[in-house]
């Protein structure tokens, strides 16, 4: 693949929002929550581990703790015990029960609405924090970077990094600021329906034209263009 442009990339990128846009018109945050606390806890609960394995864990969890202070007062055993099958469940309730012990004494119970504000909190980093700025409060502060956004933007030809905050720099050069929240959710939502990681589907890909296919090793489609 030629290498492009940052203004190449960036205008390539706007076709592929275009059409992804058309495809998963309803596209959302998968975890289920009512409020930016559940949100939260639900997104630290979420690392190594998946939307409906955390679906399934919140819906008790939630159940026992509304507030943040609920999360101070309940044991940490209590905690484990309810998440533990999401993965690594003591470190996750020691974070969840430090997080919310800040969200009550600085922040006065109530989940704040800044990155560095969300990030000195225990278990959230910049991920984390965009996940809850996105979409409990629909602020773009920047774009969320999870396993299907860093995989399918190098896929796609959009980055030249690595990790994971490199490429969250460098796809808000190409993405509109407006759409950070929704570009994570349709790269998500079409790595897990459409462009899995070892056998992607695309003879049926919406992307197939537009996509150089970096890293894929299958024999290429006579669909697929060879631009980029």
């Amino acid at each position: 693949m030629a290498r492009e442009s940052v203004a190449a990339r960036a205008a390539r990128a706007q076709e592929i929002l275009a059409i992804l846009s058309r495809t998963y018109p309803h596209a959302h945050c998968e975890l289920d929550y009512k409020t930016p606390l559940e949100l939260l806890i639900a997104t630290i609960l979420s690392a190594q581990c998946t939307d409906r394995r955390v679906n399934i864990v919140t819906k008790e969890l939630f159940r026992v703790c509304e507030t943040a202070a609920d999360y101070v007062a309940l044991p940490q055993e209590q905690i484990e015990e309810i998440i533990r099958t999401t993965g690594f469940f003591r470190a996750k309730a020691k974070n969840v029960k430090a997080c919310c012990a800040a969200i009550v004494e600085r922040h006065g119970g109530e989940v704040p609405r800044t990155m560095d504000e969300l990030t000195k909190l225990a278990g959230v980093g910049r991920k984390t924090a965009n996940v809850v700025l996105g979409n409990a409060f629909g602020i773009n502060v920047g774009v969320v970077v999870d396993t299907h956004v860093q995989r399918l933007s190098r896929r796609l030809g959009l980055i030249r990094t690595a990790t994971p905050e490199k490429i969250e720099f460098e796809l808000m050069q190409l993405i509109p600021r407006g759409q950070w929240a929704l570009f994570s959710h349709w790269l998500i939502w079409h790595g897990r329906r459409r462009c899995a990681a070892r056998k992607p589907d695309c003879e049926n890909c919406e992307l197939a034209n537009l996509c150089p296919r970096v890293d894929v090793n299958a024999t290429p489609s006579p669909r697929l263009s060879k631009r980029g």
